[in-house]
């Protein structure tokens, strides 16, 4: 990840409302322990909500390639860190994205990067999953697109209904891959 420029006022404006919360809790802000958390927890909070700023299709806009033999283009695995916009904990995982180029691939780290860009906000799995889809189908030529999250909660592990095993597993996908036999094709490869 790259170095993030954080606005000095927004932090302290955050930071203030971290320490208004620790003396809420019970807590003194000006113990040893805490006196930096609220600055601390002010940034790691932008730094986790930095998709707000960004344009996921911008990357892949950057990174567009002629290329008209190409089948099935799949990226596994991408990992992805994200709150949930319930309870600000967080949700993390991995997504997978395949999609059928028309004529026009794009540089696959960029997918990597529109997951950061999509990924970073507040919102829920399924929300995230779909806009990935969308924003992939809008930018990039093709016949259709596919994309898969599996994540885990901690809304769902530290509180709750404290659930440590659960896995939450979201689909999205338009084009050719509302054919059975394509998502089944493109499930059997990410599954191996």
């Amino acid at each position: 990840m790259a170095y993030i420029k954080l606005d000095d006022k927004l932090v302290e404006q955050i930071a203030e409302h971290y320490r208004s919360i620790l003396v809420l809790l019970g807590e003194d802000p000006n113990r040893e322990g805490l006196v930096k958390t609220p600055v601390r927890a002010a940034k790691a909070l932008l730094e986790n909500t930095r998709g707000y700023n960004e344009d996921g299709g911008f990357y892949l806009r950057s990174a567009l390639f002629q290329h008209p033999d190409s089948q099935m283009v799949i990226v596994r695995d991408i990992e992805f860190y994200s709150l949930c916009e319930h309870h600000i904990l967080p949700f993390f995982g991995t997504v997978s994205i395949g999609y059928l180029p028309d004529g026009e691939i794009v540089g696959l780290s960029k997918l990597g990067r529109v997951v950061d860009a999509v990924s970073r906000k507040l919102q829920v799995q399924e929300r995230m999953t779909s806009e990935l889809c969308d924003i992939i189908s809008k930018e990039l030529r093709n016949k259709g697109v596919i994309v898969v999250a599996r994540a885990q909660h901690l809304c769902m592990k530290m509180r709750g209904v404290e659930k440590q095993t659960a896995e939450t597993v979201t689909m999205h996908y338009c084009g050719a891959f509302e054919d059975k036999a394509m998502r089944q094709e493109f499930l059997s490869l990410i599954n191996k």
